[in-house]
């Protein structure tokens, strides 16, 4: 829960009158169905006897007047958000060739058609409204949602589709921003603090699970667990280049949910929900990223349409793909170096050139941490600020060798 958030203090009323709204309507049960109330001693239980059901006058079942009082706090915390729960539909070209003979000719000229009509669905995920400014809303989603979309449309709560503008987005922390007119959007939901969660405090999803027909789904479970390490495949060729940093939750999350909202008992967004772990044998295990690492993210993606990270300038290899004979014979690394990654190529111009950096250099330690393998690198570089020197440490030729380095970006590399 938020640090600004203030708790609700429990309906403890709701049960009670759900008791005695029960016992009532046991009463008028009886009495309509011409039964017998009795007590029964031995088990000190009201039973009943010979009883026919709710029936009108005319003989036929019907429904009883009595209404339960349902509100809760999860349903409270629900109605704050699920107006600015959205489902986010990933448009892209129809290929069209091959269709010809279908209408009459060999080809068809796609300049005779507008883009919308050669658009098809090629897959669906969530958003969540977070700021109305104007005659503008904003939504973030999952960039996995909107990768490679020729054009994005955004179904609100109520039904109505829009045309989504895609602002930016970030592969590596796996979110995007989207702006959509204000005109339709009744609410914009509130971040909480992730930082301040507990481990077992409820959490509630919210999304459109296998896409738009089950749009506004709920699910309910718990933080599970805070600042778990998750092995993410960026770019989709079956290897392991980054790590994020989730929380997990037992909350049923499923393909369509990615880019929805997890939120706490207060109705507070506190993590996006992006991914589950998939497997037969595995329930409940679902991940979302922390909002405070959401809010960081969508004020630079606003901003710049992308977020500005240091980079070396050099391709990376981890050392335990390189055999232990080329370790010796080409690297010269000691036998009691087992970690560590490889300089490949160095980019002309790049801070790792100005840093004197070369080809077959073994990365040991960035910026006083230990360097176990591409990953760990990578977020240590990104960690660290623009214009600042960091110390490097390395292997050359057997030797462990010290530079300073100052971090730009890719922007400044001619």
């Amino acid at each position: 829960m938020g640090k600004n958030s203030e708790e609700k203090p429990r309906k403890r009323g709701t049960l009670k009158s759900g008791i005695l709204g029960g016992i009532i309507g046991g009463l008028v049960i009886a009495v309509l169905g011409g039964g017998y109330l009795y007590a029964n001693d031995e088990l000190n239980m009201p039973a009943t006897s010979n009883q026919s059901g709710v029936v009108d006058d005319k003989g036929k079942v019907t429904t009883t007047d009595v209404s339960v009082n349902v509100t809760s706090d999860v349903t409270d915390a629900v109605a704050k958000v699920e107006d600015s729960v959205v489902s986010v539909i990933n448009m892209q070209k129809q290929n069209l060739e091959g269709f010809g003979g279908v209408f009459g000719s060999d080809t068809i000229d796609s300049s005779d058609s507008s883009d919308d009509s050669t658009l098809q669905t090629a897959g669906e995920g969530s958003g969540v409204i977070y700021k109305i400014d104007g005659k503008t809303a904003y939504v973030v989603t999952n960039h996995h949602v909107i990768n490679e979309s020729d054009a994005v449309e955004v179904l609100l709560k109520d039904g109505t589709k829009v045309k989504a503008e895609v602002i930016g987005s970030d592969v590596w922390t796996d979110l995007a921003v989207l702006s959509i007119p204000a005109d339709k959007v009744t609410k914009a939901a509130t971040f909480g603090d992730s930082d301040s969660l507990t481990v077992g405090e409820p959490a509630i999803a919210i999304g459109s699970p296998l896409g738009t027909n089950f749009a506004s789904s709920v699910t309910q479970g718990i933080i599970s667990a805070k600042n778990r390490n998750v092995d993410t495949d960026v770019n989709g060729d079956g290897v392991v280049d980054w790590t994020m940093t989730a929380l997990q939750t037992d909350a049923a999350i499923n393909p369509g949910n990615s880019g929805g909202a997890l939120i706490n008992i207060a109705g507070q967004v506190i993590g996006i929900n992006s991914m589950k772990i998939s497997t037969d044998t595995v329930e409940g295990m679902g991940f979302a990223i922390p909002s405070n690492d959401v809010v960081n993210i969508i004020n630079q993606l606003e901003t710049d349409g992308k977020v500005i990270r240091p980079v070396l300038g050099i391709s990376l290899l981890d050392i335990s793909q390189i055999s232990e004979q080329q370790q010796e014979s080409v690297l010269k690394l000691p036998k009691d170096v087992t970690a560590g990654v490889v300089v490949g190529q160095v980019q002309p111009d790049s801070a790792a050139e100005k840093g004197g950096l070369e080809k077959y250099d073994v990365i040991v330690k960035f910026n006083g941490e230990e360097v176990i393998d591409t990953i760990s690198l990578r977020k240590e570089i990104y960690k660290s600020e623009l214009g600042k020197e960091v110390e490097v440490e390395y292997y050359r030729n057997g030797k462990l060798e010290k530079t300073n380095i100052t971090m730009t970006t890719s922007e400044t590399m001619s």
